[in-house]
Protein backbone atom coordinates (compact mmCIF):
# COMPACT_ATOMS: atom_id res chain seq x y z
CA UNK A 1 0.00 0.00 0.00
CA UNK A 2 1.21 3.63 -0.95
CA UNK A 3 2.09 5.62 1.93
CA UNK A 4 4.57 8.24 0.10
CA UNK A 5 5.63 9.57 -2.61
CA UNK A 6 8.51 11.63 -4.31
CA UNK A 7 8.38 13.76 -6.93
CA UNK A 8 10.86 14.73 -9.38
CA UNK A 9 9.95 18.27 -10.36
CA UNK A 10 11.31 19.44 -14.22
CA UNK A 11 9.38 17.03 -16.88
CA UNK A 12 7.28 15.60 -14.13
CA UNK A 13 5.24 18.52 -12.23
CA UNK A 14 6.89 21.86 -14.31
CA UNK A 15 6.71 22.03 -18.24
CA UNK A 16 10.02 22.96 -17.55
CA UNK A 17 12.57 20.80 -19.27
CA UNK A 18 12.66 23.06 -22.39
CA UNK A 19 14.35 26.11 -20.41
CA UNK A 20 17.69 24.04 -20.58
CA UNK A 21 17.18 24.17 -24.28
CA UNK A 22 16.21 27.84 -24.69
CA UNK A 23 18.81 29.30 -21.91
CA UNK A 24 21.35 30.18 -24.35
CA UNK A 25 19.36 31.78 -26.95
CA UNK A 26 17.44 33.56 -24.01
CA UNK A 27 20.91 34.96 -22.79
CA UNK A 28 21.56 36.30 -26.32
CA UNK A 29 18.87 38.41 -26.61
CA UNK A 30 19.45 40.01 -23.54
CA UNK A 31 22.46 41.25 -25.30
CA UNK A 32 20.69 42.31 -28.32
CA UNK A 33 22.37 39.46 -30.17
CA UNK A 34 20.53 37.04 -32.26
CA UNK A 35 20.97 33.30 -32.04
CA UNK A 36 22.00 30.99 -34.88
CA UNK A 37 19.56 28.39 -36.11
CA UNK A 38 20.27 25.12 -33.94
CA UNK A 39 22.39 26.59 -31.39
CA UNK A 40 20.19 24.75 -28.66
CA UNK A 41 21.66 21.50 -30.53
CA UNK A 42 24.99 22.89 -30.64
CA UNK A 43 24.80 23.72 -26.26
CA UNK A 44 23.09 20.84 -25.19
CA UNK A 45 26.15 18.71 -24.73
CA UNK A 46 28.55 21.14 -23.24
CA UNK A 47 28.79 21.81 -19.58
CA UNK A 48 27.56 25.67 -18.92
CA UNK A 49 31.45 26.76 -18.37
CA UNK A 50 31.61 25.04 -21.96
CA UNK A 51 28.86 26.70 -23.67
CA UNK A 52 29.91 29.63 -22.14
CA UNK A 53 33.12 29.69 -23.66
CA UNK A 54 31.43 29.18 -27.18
CA UNK A 55 28.92 31.77 -26.66
CA UNK A 56 32.08 33.99 -25.80
CA UNK A 57 33.90 33.16 -28.76
CA UNK A 58 31.20 32.49 -31.83
CA UNK A 59 29.78 35.74 -31.36
CA UNK A 60 32.46 37.91 -29.29
CA UNK A 61 31.05 38.39 -25.85
CA UNK A 62 33.25 40.98 -24.02
CA UNK A 63 32.40 39.79 -21.00
CA UNK A 64 34.32 37.02 -18.85
CA UNK A 65 33.21 33.41 -18.87
CA UNK A 66 32.16 33.41 -15.82
CA UNK A 67 30.11 36.42 -16.07
CA UNK A 68 28.42 34.49 -18.82
CA UNK A 69 27.55 31.20 -17.06
CA UNK A 70 26.17 34.10 -14.03
CA UNK A 71 24.14 35.61 -16.81
CA UNK A 72 22.47 32.46 -18.15
CA UNK A 73 21.60 30.84 -14.63
CA UNK A 74 20.02 34.34 -14.28
CA UNK A 75 18.20 33.85 -17.17
CA UNK A 76 16.75 30.44 -15.69
CA UNK A 77 16.41 31.31 -12.11
CA UNK A 78 13.97 34.54 -14.36
CA UNK A 79 12.33 31.12 -16.21
CA UNK A 80 10.89 29.29 -12.54
CA UNK A 81 10.38 32.47 -10.81
CA UNK A 82 8.12 34.15 -13.21
CA UNK A 83 7.21 31.52 -16.10
CA UNK A 84 7.94 28.19 -15.72
CA UNK A 85 4.06 26.42 -15.76
CA UNK A 86 2.88 23.29 -14.09
CA UNK A 87 2.54 20.03 -16.25
CA UNK A 88 -0.98 18.92 -17.26
CA UNK A 89 -2.99 17.77 -14.54
CA UNK A 90 -0.59 18.50 -11.87
CA UNK A 91 -2.38 20.44 -9.55
CA UNK A 92 -5.68 18.02 -9.22
CA UNK A 93 -3.31 14.99 -8.64
CA UNK A 94 -1.38 16.44 -5.81
CA UNK A 95 -4.94 17.67 -3.89
CA UNK A 96 -5.90 13.90 -4.58
CA UNK A 97 -2.41 12.84 -3.22
CA UNK A 98 -3.38 14.79 0.07
CA UNK A 99 -6.58 13.99 0.42
CA UNK A 100 -5.41 10.59 0.46
CA UNK A 101 -3.28 11.55 3.40
CA UNK A 102 0.11 10.40 1.53
CA UNK A 103 2.81 12.20 2.32
CA UNK A 104 4.80 13.99 -0.40
CA UNK A 105 8.07 15.15 -0.91
CA UNK A 106 10.55 16.61 -4.03
CA UNK A 107 13.60 15.37 -4.95
CA UNK A 108 15.68 17.26 -8.06
CA UNK A 109 18.28 18.49 -9.42
CA UNK A 110 17.44 21.92 -9.95
CA UNK A 111 18.34 24.35 -7.19
CA UNK A 112 15.57 24.40 -4.24
CA UNK A 113 15.49 27.95 -4.37
CA UNK A 114 14.17 28.03 -8.34
CA UNK A 115 12.16 25.20 -7.34
CA UNK A 116 10.23 26.78 -4.17
CA UNK A 117 9.76 29.98 -6.28
CA UNK A 118 8.22 28.59 -8.83
CA UNK A 119 5.64 26.02 -6.42
CA UNK A 120 4.79 28.96 -4.12
CA UNK A 121 3.46 31.19 -7.33
CA UNK A 122 1.82 28.13 -8.83
CA UNK A 123 -0.23 27.40 -5.56
CA UNK A 124 1.40 23.69 -4.74
CA UNK A 125 4.18 24.13 -2.23
CA UNK A 126 1.60 23.16 0.42
CA UNK A 127 1.67 19.79 -0.76
CA UNK A 128 5.16 18.64 -0.08
CA UNK A 129 6.71 18.76 3.29
CA UNK A 130 10.51 18.46 1.91
CA UNK A 131 12.37 19.82 -1.02
CA UNK A 132 15.70 17.39 -1.37
CA UNK A 133 18.40 18.38 -4.13
CA UNK A 134 20.83 16.59 -5.65
CA UNK A 135 23.93 19.22 -4.43
CA UNK A 136 22.71 18.55 -0.95
CA UNK A 137 23.19 14.93 -0.99
CA UNK A 138 26.09 14.91 -3.21
CA UNK A 139 25.30 12.87 -6.13
CA UNK A 140 23.00 12.71 -8.98
CA UNK A 141 20.08 11.07 -9.77
CA UNK A 142 22.08 7.78 -11.18
CA UNK A 143 23.08 7.01 -7.68
CA UNK A 144 20.25 6.63 -5.35
CA UNK A 145 21.36 8.85 -2.43
CA UNK A 146 18.99 11.52 -2.60
CA UNK A 147 15.87 8.72 -2.90
CA UNK A 148 17.18 7.36 0.67
CA UNK A 149 17.28 10.70 2.07
CA UNK A 150 13.70 11.22 1.11
CA UNK A 151 12.87 7.50 2.23
CA UNK A 152 14.52 8.46 5.38
CA UNK A 153 12.61 12.08 5.79
CA UNK A 154 9.35 9.84 5.09
CA UNK A 155 10.16 7.31 7.32
CA UNK A 156 8.51 4.37 5.59
CA UNK A 157 9.53 1.23 3.55
CA UNK A 158 10.85 1.81 -0.28
CA UNK A 159 8.11 -0.39 -1.14
CA UNK A 160 5.75 1.65 0.39
CA UNK A 161 7.21 4.77 -1.24
CA UNK A 162 6.19 5.39 -5.30
CA UNK A 163 8.96 7.30 -6.84
CA UNK A 164 7.69 9.49 -9.85
CA UNK A 165 10.22 10.54 -12.40
CA UNK A 166 10.24 11.17 -16.38
CA UNK A 167 13.78 10.42 -17.30
CA UNK A 168 14.93 6.47 -17.52
CA UNK A 169 18.21 6.33 -15.74
CA UNK A 170 16.53 8.12 -12.46
CA UNK A 171 13.30 5.34 -12.87
CA UNK A 172 15.93 2.85 -13.09
CA UNK A 173 17.76 4.04 -10.06
CA UNK A 174 14.79 4.15 -8.06
CA UNK A 175 13.35 1.06 -9.08
CA UNK A 176 16.88 -0.67 -8.19
CA UNK A 177 16.50 0.68 -4.75
CA UNK A 178 13.79 -1.16 -3.90
CA UNK A 179 11.45 2.05 -4.44
CA UNK A 180 8.00 1.23 -6.71
CA UNK A 181 7.97 3.79 -9.82
CA UNK A 182 5.79 5.76 -11.72
CA UNK A 183 7.11 7.03 -15.24
CA UNK A 184 5.57 10.11 -16.70
CA UNK A 185 5.94 11.09 -20.39
CA UNK A 186 7.84 14.21 -21.28
CA UNK A 187 8.86 15.12 -24.72
CA UNK A 188 12.33 15.88 -23.26
CA UNK A 189 12.53 11.77 -22.85
CA UNK A 190 10.74 10.32 -25.86
CA UNK A 191 13.17 8.60 -27.11
CA UNK A 192 13.16 6.96 -24.00
CA UNK A 193 9.34 6.06 -23.54
CA UNK A 194 9.00 2.71 -24.46
CA UNK A 195 11.56 1.67 -22.12
CA UNK A 196 10.24 3.81 -19.29
CA UNK A 197 7.01 1.81 -20.16
CA UNK A 198 8.60 -1.25 -19.70
CA UNK A 199 10.61 -0.38 -16.49
CA UNK A 200 8.31 1.62 -14.41
CA UNK A 201 6.11 0.03 -12.19
CA UNK A 202 3.63 2.06 -13.76
CA UNK A 203 3.62 4.13 -16.67
CA UNK A 204 1.30 7.39 -17.56
CA UNK A 205 1.12 9.87 -20.16
CA UNK A 206 0.40 12.87 -17.78
CA UNK A 207 -1.56 13.49 -14.40
CA UNK A 208 -4.64 14.56 -15.04
CA UNK A 209 -6.06 10.93 -14.84
CA UNK A 210 -5.90 10.03 -10.99
CA UNK A 211 -8.83 7.90 -10.75
CA UNK A 212 -6.34 5.73 -13.12
CA UNK A 213 -3.71 5.85 -11.18
CA UNK A 214 -5.43 4.56 -7.99
CA UNK A 215 -6.94 1.94 -9.41
CA UNK A 216 -3.83 0.69 -10.76
CA UNK A 217 -1.87 0.38 -7.39
CA UNK A 218 -4.81 -0.40 -5.16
Amino acid sequence: MIKGAIFDVDGTLLDSMAIWEEAGERYLERLHIKAEPGLSNILFPMSLEEGASYLKETYEISLKEEEIVKGILEVVKDYYFYEAPLKLGTESFLKEMSLKKISMVIATSSEKSYIEAAFHRLNIDQYFSKIITCSEVGAGKSKPDIYLKAQEFLNFKPEEIYVFEDVLHAIQTAKNAGFKTVGIYDTSSEKDWETIKKTADIFLEDLHDFSSFWKQIS
